[in-house]
């Protein structure tokens, strides 16, 4: 059996896409938001996740990821508040950060943990284009408080990699692996 160690709706519906049947379980792991390494911190975290549920589950297979956004050698989390989801939106305005997603396999004598790295880079954006996509898109459970699936053409001006990566786990790599 396949199990996602993740409470995010958006990975379900990535991992559905895969047509692979699986279950969700949420994972009780305390999660890094620094290190030395910013781009491995997200590797750290869905290895923790994945090996929480693991230990419950030992003998299926579990999927664990954990998204960031680096920006300016800082790791950007999800706002608290909207006045802090705007602050956060203005600051990447005209300017370009990373997506990073770790993902962590786990089955019976495999540990496959990876990373995929987007860039993305914004519009200009004024505080009127702000604060119209924050009345159409709740974005106080996104890291970098948007969603690019979700009017991301009004803030995003491109982005590299898959953009299922953005949105939290990277399919192609994913579904590669799984097909083994």
């Amino acid at each position: 059996m396949i199990i996602l160690a993740s409470k995010s709706p958006r990975r379900r519906e990535l991992l559905g896409r895969l047509g692979v049947d699986f279950t969700v379980e949420t994972a009780d792991a305390k999660e890094a938001t620094t290190g030395s390494d910013l781009f491995a911190v997200p590797q750290e975290n869905a290895l923790a996740k994945a090996r929480a549920v693991a230990a419950k589950h030992p003998a299926d297979t579990i999927i664990g990821a954990d998204t960031a956004i680096i920006f300016e050698g800082e790791l950007i989390g999800k706002p608290a508040t909207l006045a802090e989801a705007k602050k956060m939106l203005l600051r990447f305005s005209g300017k370009q950060h990373f997506v990073v997603t770790g993902v962590a396999l786990l089955a019976p004598g495999k540990e496959i943990v990876w990373r995929e790295v987007s860039q993305v880079s914004f519009k200009v954006l004024t505080r009127e284009a702000v604060e119209r996509y924050l009345a159409a898109v709740p974005v106080l459970d996104k890291a970098g408080a948007y969603a690019i699936q979700s009017h991301g053409d009004w803030i995003v001006e491109s982005y590299t990699n898959e953009i299922e990566n953005i949105i939290g786990l990277p399919l192609k790599k994913l579904g590669e692996i799984l097909a083994r």
